[in-house]
């Protein structure tokens, strides 16, 4: 499984009820359409071979031999299909009739897995023709093969471990102890569920909640698979509402009423990596109890993901989730600053404002903070220092935001003080190089730090998150602060904060000037500018897009994915916008970057963390500042 991907599909065939040679027609049908679509693990409905609702026709003869005939029919069918096809029917074993899930490898019944709770309840009367599924494995003759049944059988790659599959069928969900609980602790990472979950108004989304939260709880991929309206009869309607999720993520579903299907990619490596890093994820070191089942799925390779690579994961795509996330940080970011000045009492902050993304939006963190804390505005001393690159236009929207938000503003120029001081320590002021830019970076957070002293304050840090992942900050400059309010929100998701406070929250005048703000090169201005007045020193030019960084960032911290691979999804979230080359050149960038910079990190002032990602030496990264990038990038050199 390359990169660790498997093709997973979910299918609502039509079927007609009690009909199976029309109904094994249709599954042969979908099986060969998923094998054309380079499907691993395809899941049909429950008992979709004879139809979920023949009630008392389950305890005719007839239905139950042709049932076994049509398991035959698809068991030959999946000869030379490399693909794992999880089906449903009635079975009778010791004179009893059990709803089952046939696990089918090319040709091979691998096992029955049988319903363990049976409805008898509203609209369900199973357990008038159905027994509850037994856990232990036994072994029966069906359609012709030996096999195992049993509810405690996993079916296991042998040629990729990582994808074990547990079966439950449709209530056992529904559950408070479903049996996929057992499955994921004693190695499951992909549950299958063959449905036959009928329509009923606001059932929609509580089974969509149900599969994603259990894919969630127990960190593994959820194929739900739903019966369709050719099980409609008498007074229930079934929707054939099929769902992939993976981790509490929605991947793929159904509309209703469609007698469809959805495929996707699941990643079992990120699954994996998941369990992994969770100590609270316990897992069985004694699992006697179940039959493990091995299959292969050797030779399987996608050249091409029908995963959707989300290029910005910070940001979700939807504007009313979007809006929801961004109000939820401000206030995490103002929840945090609040705290702190409560607890030392401190009543005066001050911040470096320089008319960029970061710096406003700590001021208007700082802002809300002294909000909910009932003090009065004029305690910000918000400080503007024009240096050797500072512009008009940064300039005039940093006194413009200043002044509209009432906080007490301060005018310093470091031009004096930056040139006597490259005159002390011998520095030609035409050299523009680290010494000419760290030196006024390392003037201003003086002169922050100074006043802070002066009005009994705490100096609030600007830098983001991303800037810290790349080293991109000047040590003991910009760098140190008392709290730093925006120390784990990425550049790409800086933006939407401040477009959402100036969408939603701002008055005229302040979102005048914060959408200005927003169109402005992101640059730290330490180089003059050019011949026009404008920004010469552009950020992305240097470090590169930070978009992409930022993609990087999320992939390596979150997940500990593989260069290559990370390279791969890249390639195809970024596609069109950046070649192959451009994203290579810049990962291995960030590479370098991230291992050579870390010192910087492990002595970050406090700041609240607002995300599943965070770099913070106290939070969610303990790494060696000396450690080695080599092994990393020589993945990377190895692809070209």
């Amino acid at each position: 499984m390359k990169d660790g991907y498997v093709r997973v599909e979910v299918v609502t065939p039509d079927i007609k009820v009690a009909d199976c040679i029309f109904n094994t027609e249709q599954i042969c049908s979908r099986i060969d359409k998923a094998y054309d679509a380079q499907v691993s693990v395809i899941v049909f409905p429950e008992m979709c071979i004879t139809g979920y609702t023949c009630n008392d026709l389950f305890l005719q003869d007839t239905l139950l031999s042709d049932a076994q005939k049509s398991l035959a029919t698809i068991t030959e069918y999946t000869k030379g299909k490399n693909m794992l096809t999880v089906v449903g029917l009635p079975f009778e074993y010791c004179n009893k009739l059990y709803n089952v899930a046939a696990v089918i490898k090319d040709g091979v019944i691998l096992g029955l897995v049988p319903k363990k709770y049976i409805p008898n309840y509203n609209e369900f009367y199973e357990r008038r023709q159905f027994t509850e599924g037994f856990d232990k494995a036994v072994k029966v003759c069906v359609a012709g093969q030996q096999t195992y049944m049993g509810s405690r059988i996993l079916f296991r790659c042998s040629d990729f471990e990582k994808l074990v599959v547990g079966v439950e069928i449709c209530e056992d969900l529904w559950t408070p102890l479903p049996p996929s609980v057992s499955h994921a602790m004693n190695g499951a990472t992909l549950i299958v569920n063959p449905s036959a979950s009928n329509e009923t108004v606001g059932k929609e989304d509580y089974r969509r909640s149900l599969v994603t939260g259990q894919s969630a709880r127990l960190v593994c991929a959820y194929a739900y698979a739903s019966s369709g309206d050719g099980e409609s009869t008498q007074d229930i309607v079934f929707g054939g509402h099929d769902i992939i999720a993976e981790n509490g993520t929605l991947l793929a579903e159904t509309s209703l009423f469609a007698n469809n299907s959805v495929i996707n990619d699941i990643d079992f490596d990120r699954l994996n990596s998941e369990r992994r890093r969770m100590s609270t994820f316990t897992s069985a070191t004694d699992n006697d109890e179940y039959t493990v089942v091995d299959f292969s799925l050797a030779g399987t390779e996608y050249t091409s993901l029908v995963r959707f690579i989300d290029p910005h994961p910070f940001v979700p795509e939807n504007e009313a989730t979007r809006n929801k996330r961004c109000e939820a940080i401000l206030s995490i970011q103002a929840m945090g600053l609040k705290k702190r000045l409560a607890h030392i009492g401190c009543k005066n902050v001050v911040i470096g404002i320089s008319g960029g993304l970061d710096s406003t939006l700590a001021l208007l963190v700082a802002v809300r903070a002294y909000g909910l804390l009932g003090l009065d505005m004029s305690g910000i001393h918000a400080v503007t220092m024009p240096g050797f690159g500072t512009t008009d236009r940064t300039y005039d929207n940093a006194v413009k935001m200043i002044k509209s938000l009432g906080c007490t503003f301060h005018e310093i120029s470091i031009r004096e003080s930056v040139t006597r001081h490259f005159e002390d320590i011998g520095h030609d002021i035409n050299v523009h190089d680290v010494t000419y830019e760290n030196g006024q970076a390392r003037e201003r957070t003086q002169i922050l730090m100074d006043i802070a002293n002066k009005v009994n304050g705490i100096v609030i840090g600007t830098g983001d998150m991303s800037e810290l992942a790349l080293g991109w900050a000047t040590y003991n400059g910009d760098h140190m602060s008392m709290y730093g309010v925006n120390a784990s929100v990425p550049k790409t998701l800086v933006r939407h904060l401040v477009r959402y406070y100036a969408e939603v929250l701002a008055d005229s005048t302040l979102a005048k000037v914060l959408y200005d703000v927003l169109d402005t090169p992101v640059s730290p201005e330490l180089l003059p500018p050019d011949e026009n007045g404008q920004i010469e020193q552009k950020t992305e030019d240097l470090v590169g897009p930070y978009e992409l960084h930022d993609f990087f960032m999320y992939y390596i911290l979150r997940f500990g994915i593989h260069p290559a691979k990370l390279y791969r999804i890249a390639c195809a979230a970024f596609r069109p916008d950046y070649s192959e080359e451009t994203i290579l050149k810049w990962l291995k960038t960030f590479y370098r970057r991230f291992f050579a910079q870390h010192f910087k990190r492990s002595c970050l002032p406090d700041g609240p963390k607002v995300g599943t990602v965070a770099v913070s030496p106290r939070g969610d990264l303990r790494m060696p500042s000396d450690a080695c990038a080599r092994i990393w990038l020589k993945e990377l050199d190895e692809l070209g």
